[in-house]
This record gives structure tokens, sequence and C-alpha cells, in this order.
């Protein structure tokens, strides 16, 4: 089985795209929605939370898991594939992998393959500007720079925190409030900039598809914007092909779990989803 964990809803733009890629796989979704959101947590709780969602769905047999939060990611990831599941390994034999939202989208953000490093791209020209908008945490871990200028050395990399904007989400804020918050945090970034269009932009919080729509209206016309959902979706299907060991079932099963979510937000998951979910209660 595959899982898919979330600091909450956000994930489910994710999982919908894995599921639409593939279809006869069985998936398990985790949002740990009472505890969002995580990009204003602290590291190691954010560390300690990722873990226990990744456990929940190794004990509902998952064997490759998706962290479909960014901040889960960029903070945990690291750890959690080169000693937390070594560890499980050591204990069980069960050959299991975690994979992150952030590669593909770093392969997406640069032209290069995540093990390419320091060559230009025809795609993106040198003095491009990438601009990121993710959680305070996310942000704070600079992972994107970093990632991003260790292959593409000549990209300027601008982020921008929106600290309010995947809280309001998961809470069911309307429209209104959403398209303020987004209009806010465009505007700053667009002052970073001197009032420069970026080359691209990256959506740095699976909660933000939700709202891309407000996005591309806030944002200049015809700003491309790269999708974490279609790259990750794109890097899953790649690494099944390559790695045949891994069990994750081909009998079509879907499962949601939560640890308790605001019903103001059904509304726009549902609208997204285009059908109504069905929560089993974590």
């Amino acid at each position: 089985m595959i899982g898919v964990f979330d600091s909450g809803f956000g994930g489910l733009t994710i999982h919908r795209a894995l599921i639409d890629a593939l279809p006869e796989h069985d998936f398990v979704y985790f949002g740990d929605n009472i505890n969002s959101p995580y990009g204003t947590r602290e590291p190691l709780d954010v560390l300690n939370l990722t873990c226990n969602g990744m456990q929940r769905l190794i004990d509902e047999g998952c064997t490759v898991m998706i962290a479909a939060c960014n901040t889960a990611a960029a903070v945990s990831m690291r750890w959690i594939q080169q000693q937390w599941l070594p560890a499980l390994y050591l204990k069980d034999s069960v050959k299991r992998n975690a994979l992150s939202i952030v590669v593909p989208t770093i392969e997406a953000a640069t032209g290069l393959d995540w093990y390419e490093e320091k060559r230009l791209h025809d795609g993106m020209p040198q003095g491009a500007v990438i601009a990121v908008f993710a959680t305070a945490r996310t942000v704070a871990t600079k992972t994107y720079p970093f990632e991003i200028r260790k292959r593409r050395p000549d990209i300027n990399v601008v982020q921008q925190a929106c600290p309010a904007l995947a809280g309001a989400i998961e809470a069911g804020a309307p429209r209104e409030k959403l398209h303020a918050l987004v209009a806010e945090y465009t505007n700053t970034l667009m002052a970073q900039l001197g009032g420069r269009a970026p080359e691209s932009v990256i959506l740095g919080c699976t909660h933000y598809p939700l709202v891309a729509d407000i996005f591309a209206e806030c944002l200049p016309a015809g700003m491309p914007i790269i999708h974490q959902p279609e790259t990750t979706a794109a890097a899953l299907v790649t690494y099944l092909q390559r790695h045949p060991e891994y069990k994750v079932g081909m009998n079509g099963k879907r499962k949601f779990l939560s640890t308790g979510y605001s019903p103001d937000a059904l509304g726009l998951i549902e609208k997204f989803w285009g059908a109504p979910i069905e929560f089993d209660r974590a």
C-alpha cells in the first residue's frame, strides 16, 4: 500500500494526482489536521509529528510513503530516510521508503535531475528568479534556495513566508479572507523584487494549490506556477517502475484517515476533490 501523509487537508492535492496517475494501486491518506498547521511549529515538534504520521501509515501496511507536506519534508525527511527507517528495518526486515515532494519540485524548478549539480539548462535563463511561497518553517529551513542554487547557482531564489494561509485554509476561512492573505503575500514578494516578475513560482505548501486560482489572480498575468501534485505523481510513477520490490497492492483500495478537522473546510476540500470524502478518525 502507498501512504500519503500531510499535516492536514493540503496533501489531498498530492493524493488526487497520485490516484489519477496510479488508479489501480492501493492508497491510504493520513491527515494530522488536529495538529495543523506544522509551519508555525518548532523543528523537533515537526519531526516527532511526522514520525508519528509515518508510523500510522506503516501500521496500515504501507511500504512506500509520501511526505505530502513541505514543512514535514524539509524538516524531517533526511533523518527519517537515513536514521528512522533503517532502524525499523533492523527490527522487522521489511523494506520501506519515504519519499519527499521537495525532490521532484527541485527537479522541475531547475530542469535537472536531483543528482545533477551545477549545470546550466536551456529551460531557465541565467540570472532567472524563482519565487517560493511557503510556510514560515519551510522558509526558515532554506531548503528551496539551497537545493536550487546547489544545482543552478545562477538562479536567484526569493522566498515569501505565508504564516497564516495554511491555517486559514484548514479552518475553512471564507474566500474573501483567503484572497486578502494571498494578495498580502504576493504584494510583499513583488515589492522585494522591485516589481520585476519572477520567471516561475513554486507554491511550496500543499495547501496552496487549493487556492491556486487566487495566486494566479494576484500574480502577474501568465506567471508559470510549478505544480507539486503533477511533478510528484510523475516522480512516483517512475520510482515504482524502478523499484518493483516494494509491495504496494494493486486492488484500487482507498482509505482516508484524519486526527480531526473543522467541518467548515469541507466545502473547499470536496469542491477540489469532486465528491464527498469519508474520513475515519485516527
